[in-house]
């Protein structure tokens, strides 16, 4: 089932800069001539070309951010001056979020109702939370003990090259930009490709907020010059959400000097379904989480597990749920889940459809590009998997795609093992009538996050991967600490010479 209304056919909203890249704090004309097509996800047409970034815009962004950090005001401004200017740059971002939000529909296809759930909503909820926090932080703490006077003071980490995703570049400037600003580094922005509309109005943002000159610079560059940037001398730290393979590539281009990184990558989360849990309270939750933003969340519930006494009803029971969350327009108000945000993304979601089904997979619902769009768009149907075994392809991959799997367990146990049967280790969910039990079996997951009868983790707290899901913490009072290093400075007593 989908919902269809007419997308827009072209560009009906203001975006800034379309011939232009901001380096530095200002907005300049790139000195290659190299361009890109935004193409709209919901009906693969293209709507704006933009000048893209190369290697003179990547050295003097980088440059600048190494003279503002070495040279600049910003890494000395105490935190509560440099908690004012981020206020600034949150209030212009606020002031722009109809505008942000509009254009992310055009360019990744989410739908505008999610925009406003994830941007106008938690984006601003977190960046509000970690501006008021960074203040009551402890940058300075003296410690007394075994005859030692020690002053530790938490100083800015250097230069920072964040690299951003495109199904959240709005909500990642809390999680990770304005983080790091606050710490006192300055930043150079890489959003993904996909992200050219958005990003400009953030740059246009951060322009009018007042940042000393090259505090921020915003380069959504292709592949050859972010691997430039990623490899730069003088970027300091690489802070990156994104797919394992790339963070493969940046800890080998950033480990020669020992540039520290902080990685936000995929997942397999499982949500396991305890035999006294009622559907009743857990479908609101566990669909959303699965397949909201069509899948395209790091944190998405794809691996759903459940006793086989209870297997078939479950699969009844998300069959049904799964029948009232069409695909729709993106720009249609009512639209919950909106197209995929690339070609490629479609295309991987086929393939891998196709050998779930090769490996033995049964598909119960969805699993189809919808008809009603006449094969215009990135569109594919919430898709249900039964059968699934454990070890098989669908099962270890992250998918990235609104592809759910229901697994078999045996008991508690067994529950528990093939949670962790999995190299990701990013979110998971655990739902029962029994709170105690429910912690019980939190606990032995081996992920960076776990949520008690309900799906997604909480923003406002220190949230990342373990194993091959990162390492590092974005949000909370961590978040923010991240981007900073502890120095010691030895006041009186003894002291062990190094």
């Amino acid at each position: 089932m989908t919902t269809t209304s007419p997308s827009p056919t072209r560009l009906d909203i203001e975006c800034p800069h379309l011939t232009e890249v901001f380096v530095a704090g200002e907005w300049v004309t790139p000195a290659s001539s190299a361009t890109l097509d935004v193409v709209m996800p919901s009906t693969g047409d293209t709507v704006a070309t933009v000048a893209l970034p190369g290697r003179a815009e990547a050295d003097a962004a980088v440059a600048a951010a190494r003279s503002a950090f070495d040279e600049g005001p910003w890494p000395r401004m105490s935190v509560e001056e440099r908690a004012e200017v981020c206020s600034r740059f949150a209030d212009e971002l606020e002031s722009r979020m109809d505008q942000m939000n509009r254009l992310w529909a055009f360019e990744s296809g989410f739908p505008i109702s999610h925009g406003e759930m994830i941007n106008s909503g938690a984006g601003k909820m977190i960046w509000r939370y970690a501006i008021g926090r960074a203040p009551e932080l402890p940058w300075e703490e003296r410690r007394t003990a075994a005859g030692s006077d020690v002053l530790l003071t938490r100083e800015p980490i250097g230069t920072v090259l964040a690299i951003m995703t495109y199904n959240g570049p709005v909500v990642e400037l809390g999680m990770k930009i304005i983080p790091g600003l606050l710490a006192g580094c300055p930043i150079v922005l890489k959003p993904a490709p996909d992200s050219q509309l958005t990003t400009r109005v953030v740059a246009d943002a951060a322009a009018a907020a007042g940042f000393p000159r090259g505090v921020v610079s915003v380069l959504a560059a292709d592949l050859e010059t972010s691997q430039y940037l990623v490899s730069h001398d003088d970027i300091d730290m690489v802070h990156m959400t994104g797919g394992g393979p790339v963070a493969v590539d940046i800890v080998s281009r950033t480990s020669a000097r020992l540039a520290r990184t902080a990685l936000e990558l995929g997942g397999k989360s499982p949500a396991i379904i305890l035999d006294d849990a009622k559907l009743e309270d857990v479908l609101p939750t566990l669909v959303p989480g699965g397949i909201g933003g069509v899948g395209q969340v790091c944190v998405s519930l794809s691996r759903v597990l459940v006793s086989r006494a209870r297997y078939e009803e479950v699969v009844a029971a998300l069959v049904e749920e799964f029948a009232k969350y069409p695909v729709g327009d993106p720009f249609d108000p009512t639209t919950i889940l909106g197209p995929l945000g690339n070609e490629r993304a479609l295309h991987r979601v086929e393939s891998m459809l196709e050998r779930a089904v090769q490996d033995g997979a049964k598909v119960v619902a969805g699993g189809r590009r919808p008809p009603e769009f006449d094969g215009k768009g990135f569109y594919f149907e919430p898709t249900l998997l039964r059968d699934v075994d454990q070890d098989s392809y669908i099962a270890q991959e992250e998918v990235f795609g609104p592809i759910i799997s229901v697994i078999a367990y045996d008991d508690v146990e067994d529950a528990i093992a093939i949670a962790n049967n999995t190299r990701f280790g990013l979110a998971a969910s655990v739902y029962s009538s029994d709170s105690d039990a429910a912690l019980a079996v939190a606990r032995r997951i081996r992920s960076g996050g776990v949520a008690i009868n309900l799906a997604g983790v909480c923003l406002t707290e220190p949230f990342g991967g373990v194993r091959q899901s990162g390492w590092g913490r974005e949000c909370g009072a961590e978040g923010i600490l991240e981007f900073t290093d502890i120095k010691q400075i030895l006041l009186s007593g003894s002291y062990v010479d190094a």
